[in-house]
Formats: structure tokens, C-alpha cells, sequence
């Protein structure tokens, strides 16, 4: 009995030791945890980082065309359109039969000028003397001439003709153009055109 009664107790004393063990090894894990390599690695950085360059340099290209776009379009074809139709309203105000009016300046003197009187061009034919305007990046009036001032940025050119087979009827045309335009795009251009009937 006394063999079976060490046996428990070198048993008994057995498990506490292992017992004590177990929680030691439980107590040390998070610092095996710690101090472990588990990391990320350089090489996957340097991919991640590719990654996130390729991404972001399709992005810039599309941003680029998208500020392209809204400036030429947005900005400057919405400005040609306004001056072209600043211009037109002047002109249409004239007499029918006037050829004397000066539009070249603001607000157009009654001398001279070509008021109405048949004539002028169009882009991207030259320039015709008293059918010609200029206004700097601000839309201020620059005058008129065939010669541009050295701050244009708009220029707007006018034609009046008569209608094949027509009477008392003239046509106005004015268009638009701006000196140059962002990401070297086609200029923004606007052409407006309307009927003047005799007497009005």
C-alpha cells in the first residue's frame, strides 16, 4: 500500500509541475508573438507601391483632360459665345440702311464706321477694316483694325451680306475666336448669325 501511496503522490506531484509548465509556456506566448517575423516584407511594399503608381498615374491623365476640357469648353467657348452675341445685339440695333456707325467701339459712334453697309469676313479669312474688334482676357474692349493689339485674347469678326434671292433682307454673322486655347485643342469658336428685314 505505503508503493501505491508514493506512486499517487509522485504522480500528484507530476501533474502540478506540468501544470506549472503549461502556464508558464501560456505566459510567455504573446512575447513569442512579439518577437516574431511576421511582418510585411520590402518586396511587398515595393509591389503594393507600383501598384498604387500605376492607379494614380491614370488618374492624373484623365484629371488633365478633364481641367483640358472645362477650360476650353466650359471657360472659353461659353466667352466666345457671350461676345459674339454682345456683338450682334450692337449691331442690330443699327438702322437698316446705316453705313456709317462705328461698332469697332463702345457704344458705336454715328461716323466713321461701316454701320450695316455689305461687307466683311469670316474666319478664316483675313480681317477686314471696320468689321473687326478685339477684347483682352477680361473682355475689355481693345478697338477695332486689321493690325491686332499686342493684349487681344478675343477677336471678333463680323460679315453682313444679302441672301441669294432676296430683298430688304440682310444677314449678320459674327464669330469669335480666342488667341489660343489649353492643351493645344482646336480654339473655341462661337458663330452667331441672324436676319435684318427693312425698315427695322
Amino acid at each position: 500500500m505505503e508503493h501505491g501511496i508514493d506512486s499517487d503522490s509522485h504522480m500528484g506531484a507530476q501533474m502540478i509541475l506540468l501544470n506549472l509548465r503549461n502556464r508558464r509556456d501560456h505566459r510567455s506566448r504573446p512575447l513569442n508573438r512579439l518577437s516574431a517575423e511576421n511582418g510585411v516584407t520590402l518586396v511587398e511594399t515595393v509591389v503594393a507601391t507600383g501598384i498604387l503608381l500605376v492607379a494614380m498615374s491614370g488618374l492624373m491623365s484623365i484629371s488633365f483632360v478633364a481641367t483640358v476640357t472645362t477650360e476650353n469648353q466650359g471657360h472659353l467657348a461659353a466667352r466666345t459665345t457671350e461676345y459674339a452675341q454682345d456683338k450682334m445685339e450692337q449691331l442690330l440695333v443699327l438702322a437698316y440702311g446705316d453705313s456709317t456707325s462705328d461698332t469697332t467701339v463702345f457704344p458705336a459712334v454715328n461716323a466713321g464706321g461701316k454701320g450695316l453697309a455689305i461687307g466683311g469676313s469670316s474666319p478664316p479669312s483675313a480681317a477686314v477694316a471696320g468689321y473687326v474688334d478685339y477684347l483682352d482676357v477680361d473682355g475689355k474692349l481693345l478697338g477695332g483694325g486689321v493690325n491686332a493689339p499686342a493684349t487681344w485674347f478675343y477677336k471678333r469678326m463680323w460679315q453682313i451680306t444679302n441672301p441669294p434671292g432676296t430683298t430688304n433682307l440682310k444677314q449678320v454673322t459674327v464669330t469669335t475666336t480666342v488667341a489660343w486655347s489649353m492643351g493645344k485643342t482646336a480654339l473655341p469658336t462661337s458663330t452667331v448669325t441672324t436676319l435684318k428685314t427693312f425698315p427695322f
